[in-house]
């Protein structure tokens, strides 16, 4: 048994002896990988967390200039280090490093608050104003749906019940006495759970835009048809109300936040079309690059929908819940118009450093 023990570390004695001599030779490399740029690594070490916390005064005209060297000297050597198997130590070391530089070297070069600043600033109107004649387009298409939705029902009342969904129309249905539908506009600031309510509409109201927006892809004939079949239960709730002589209470109580939410499901079709005409008409560019650049500026004009949206979530699920006066509801609705508009149309400024207009 002793034979056969000593027989079997025979193979474990040789493993040892054969990685003896790798061993041995990457210890030269890597004493002289840190000889030759230690210093590198440490000069990088002295600028990264300087500038991690924003104290640029104390750094060098000169390491700032380097900067993207010391950062490209460092990962070379982190490639060495790994093909001639440094210790663990020295590989974790220079990895931090790395991943640390990257953020200064490649990474964003502005703050989330200065994003915002820049984006309310004029990024967001400059890419509304850019996209008007698809604005037009899609406004003339909203205001033909409702037409549409207005004159069928006039003809035929069933047409009410395939523009408005069943469980959005409750008692407001063709039929219902004027009493019912004064009582569905007011008088509901005690409805319950009215956060939850908030935040369904604004997950609905979310969903048209995101679908008008996204359809554009397809040459934007789906976004079309879209803004038409939704301003379409728009022209047959206006006609329901007509009918008992609540033209003045409807646009009161749709006011308070449709000017609101109506103006992102326009912009949200204006951005889609924006994409499909740059996709069907790409001009001199390719179709790659009239889609890319299109996007880019409906991407800007999308961000603000979401804004948008929520504000008409919260004026939908709170404040017109709370507000039982139409006038009240009416300067409500209007000044929302009025300062869309405003900062669309009129609101130049831009920050310093972006593109100019």
């Amino acid at each position: 048994d002793e034979g056969n023990q000593a027989m079997s570390l025979i193979p474990a004695m040789r493993g040892a002896a054969d990685a003896e001599p790798a061993i041995k030779a990457a210890a030269p490399r890597s004493d002289r990988l840190r000889q030759v740029r230690e210093q590198d690594w440490k000069r990088l070490e002295l600028i990264v967390p300087r500038m991690e916390k924003g104290r640029l005064g104390k750094i060098s005209d000169e390491d700032l200039l380097e900067l993207p060297e010391l950062y490209r000297t460092v990962a070379s050597s982190l490639s060495v280090a790994r093909e001639t198997s440094l210790d663990a130590a020295t590989l974790g070391y220079l990895e931090s490093l790395i991943q640390r530089a990257w953020f200064l070297v490649y990474g964003p070069r502005t703050t989330l608050w200065s994003w915002l600043r820049r984006f309310l600033g004029g990024e967001w109107s400059r890419a509304v104003r850019a996209i008007w004649p698809e604005l037009m387009i899609a406004l003339a298409l909203m205001l033909a749906g409702t037409f549409v939705g207005w004159t069928l029902c006039v003809q035929n009342p069933d047409w009410f019940y395939s523009f408005m969904p069943v469980e959005l129309a409750g008692d407001r249905v063709p039929g219902a006495s004027r009493e019912v539908l004064h009582a569905g506009l007011f008088n509901n600031q005690d409805q319950p759970d009215q956060g939850v309510f908030a935040a369904s509409l604004f997950s609905h109201n979310a969903g048209i835009a995101i679908m008008c927006f996204a359809l554009g892809f397809a040459f934007g004939i789906p976004s079309l048809l879209l803004l038409v079949q939704n301003t379409t239960m728009l022209g047959a709730i206006l006609w329901l109300y007509h009918g008992q002589g609540l033209d003045y209470e409807i646009a009161g109580w749709l006011s308070i936040h449709g000017t609101t939410e109506l103006f992102a499901i326009l912009l949200a079709g204006g951005a889609g079309l924006h994409i499909g005409r740059s996709m069907a008409f790409p001009g001199e560019k390719s179709l790659v690059e009239a889609a890319a650049a299109a996007g880019q500026r409906a991407a800007v004009v999308m961000a603000g929908v979401v804004v948008m949206l929520l504000i008409a979530g919260l004026l939908e699920g709170f404040a017109r819940q709370l507000v039982n006066a139409t006038e009240v509801r009416l300067a409500i609705g209007g000044g929302m118009l009025a300062f869309w508009l405003a900062y669309f149309f009129l609101f130049r400024h831009v920050p310093v450093g972006s593109e100019s207009e």
